[in-house]
């Protein structure tokens, strides 16, 4: 399986397939037959494994994700990232948590705890459009878009989710719940997480880059600093009561912003984003093993009509409405606003909930997030390909260069 990670990307770089779609149906597949059936996973049976295993998946995709980025943060650079994350992920927990009171039937700590785990877009799953490293990023705005929202949205998600168990607990959205929430779970763990990650992001950065050329970290050559790098970030983090995702990322951005034009932020690049494949490879192959073990065996009409709006009319509409007025081509705003796939980040956000909270329709969830990720592996693993290569071609005809795929 390691050396078909390696290989089927050059299979399938011009068909309408992506890895993820394969990982998923070769786990589905192994574990429909015996003896592996017996042995079929279910998130039920292994809270604690699940919540633990995409932690570690969705920080070590942040850290590459910052690595990536270029562009200097700053109000009008990453105008359309904002809108993402002000306009679009507000609208999307809003329309997802009245749906799933209407529609499902949920409460409202419940409602939340789904809405909060789906508003994320995935950094995971959505490496075929996101930016790649050294990518001109101003002609590939889709792609820097989408990879800028997946880097900061994971974190702003974690608030709504503590809101989710705060409610849970208490029964309802008190004032004592409501002020709190805004205190400690909004301002103080954004603020931690962010003056964390840029302070020890720099700190590596220098000790990187920095120092003198006998001592700096630069000359090993070893891209498992980044690995290192992510794990220290986030637990330093963690321990100071912030959010780890958040300080993650923005290190990743400091980081890269230390080492210039330097080859060696591509080597700890490179070294993050083969070990996110390697961990997706696996979790996929147990995902399609959740499926064959029934992840979606009592999912019905409602829960398929739910599906079908959140991927189809909720993240579209919402991502819509954020890039009103915003002067770019319209086939692009189209992919930005389309491609909020949806994948093992929000298997996170459900399985942090679960367990530490108190929730109805546990498994009714589970098989809902399953059918989900499983529509938005498919549906934008096949529709990513065609629709870059279109941009691309649409780029091309005006003579502007670009990465984009073209015919």
């Amino acid at each position: 399986m390691i050396l078909f990670v390696a290989w089927v990307p050059l299979i399938l770089k011009r068909l309408p397939l992506s890895l993820p779609i394969m990982c998923v149906g070769i786990g589905f597949a192994i574990f429909s037959l015996p003896p592996f059936s017996s042995w079929a996973p279910h998130p039920d049976n292994t809270p604690v494994l699940v919540e633990r295993a995409t932690e570690l998946i969705v920080i070590v995709s942040l850290m590459g994700g910052g690595l990536k980025i270029q562009r200097v943060i700053s109000w009008k650079r990453w105008n359309v990232t904002w809108r993402l994350l002000g306009i679009a992920m507000p609208l999307t927990i809003a329309m997802v948590m009245l749906l799933g009171h209407h529609l499902l039937g949920l409460g409202l700590a419940t409602a939340l705890l789904m809405a909060g785990s789906l508003a994320p877009t995935d950094p995971v799953l959505a490496g075929d459009v996101q930016i790649e490293h050294d990518e001109d990023e101003g002609q590939a705005e889709s792609k820097f878009a989408l990879t800028s929202e997946a880097g900061l949205n994971d974190a702003l998600a974690f608030p709504f989710i503590h809101l989710a168990i705060a409610v849970a607990a208490a029964g309802s959205l008190t004032l004592d719940v409501m002020s709190h929430w805004v205190l400690v779970d909004v301002v103080q763990k954004l603020v931690v997480g962010l003056i964390v990650g840029t302070g020890l992001g720099w700190l590596i950065g220098y000790i990187i880059y920095r120092l003198p050329a006998d001592t700096r970290l630069s000359r090993t050559g070893d891209g498992f600093i980044a690995l290192g790098a992510t794990l220290f970030i986030y637990a330093a983090t963690e321990f100071a009561h912030g959010y780890g995702f958040l300080a993650v990322f923005v290190a990743g951005l400091a980081i890269r912003r230390a080492a210039s034009d330097q080859d060696f932020n591509r080597k700890l690049h490179d070294f993050a984003d083969e070990s996110e494949r390697l961990m997706m490879l696996l979790l996929l192959l147990l995902f399609g093993g959740m499926i064959a073990a029934g992840l979606l065996a009592d999912i019905g009409w409602e829960e398929a009509l739910f599906a079908a709006i959140m991927l189809l009319v909720i993240r579209p509409l919402a991502g819509a409405i954020s890039l009103i007025g915003v002067k770019r081509p319209k086939l692009e705003l189209a992919i930005i606003a389309f491609f909020g796939i949806r994948g093992l980040g929000s298997v996170y956000y459900l399985s942090y909930g679960l367990n530490h909270g108190s929730f109805d329709y546990e498994y009714s969830l589970w098989g809902t997030l399953g059918l989900i990720i499983a529509v938005s592996i498919l549906m934008h693993g096949v529709l990513v390909t065609p629709s870059l290569r279109r941009l691309g071609n649409y780029y091309k005809n005006r003579g502007i260069k670009t990465s984009l795929p073209t015919d």
